[in-house]
């Protein structure tokens, strides 16, 4: 394990995050990119590979890969709607991820309260290793 890689992330989020979308303490843990497309109205997530985000077997934790999907799809919400909390999510891993990925959060249904999406992560060679779907409940607008 690299030692220095860990150490340095886990000093860039300590200096670098703020509770904010997108600066938060994990997503700068995890070096995590974070970018959308409007048209699509998708939030897609860059997860780089460091051999302190494996399992004892030597692949990416599914952890590590359930909050990058998390992430893909709250920062969906956050973006295109307004911020909301995860009532449930599930995620089915598929294949062992042993370097760099992504995964695209997207919309199923829209409701008033009530939100679903699902966001599929994907490896270097475009492979699906991922695929999770979650409910969310948007939070009452702040009224100012």
């Amino acid at each position: 394990m690299d030692a220095n890689i860990a150490r340095e992330r886990f000093e860039t989020a300590v200096q670098e995050h703020e509770p904010v979308f997108e600066r938060f303490f994990l997503a700068r843990f995890f070096g995590l990119d974070i970018a959308y497309d409007d048209t699509a109205e998708t939030c897609t997530v860059q997860l780089p590979y460091a051999d302190y985000m494996n399992n004892p077997q030597g692949s990416l934790h599914g952890g590590v890969i359930a909050i990058a999907m998390d992430i893909s799809m709250g920062h969906l919400l956050n973006r295109f709607l307004r911020t909301g909390v995860t009532l449930e999510m599930k995620t089915q891993f598929l294949r062992p991820i042993l370097g760099p990925s992504r995964c695209e959060g997207s919309f199923t249904k829209k409701g008033r309260r009530i939100v679903f999406t699902e966001s599929r992560l994907t490896n270097e060679e475009g492979k699906l290793c991922a695929v999770s779907t979650a409910t969310w409940m948007l939070l009452p607008e702040e009224r100012g």
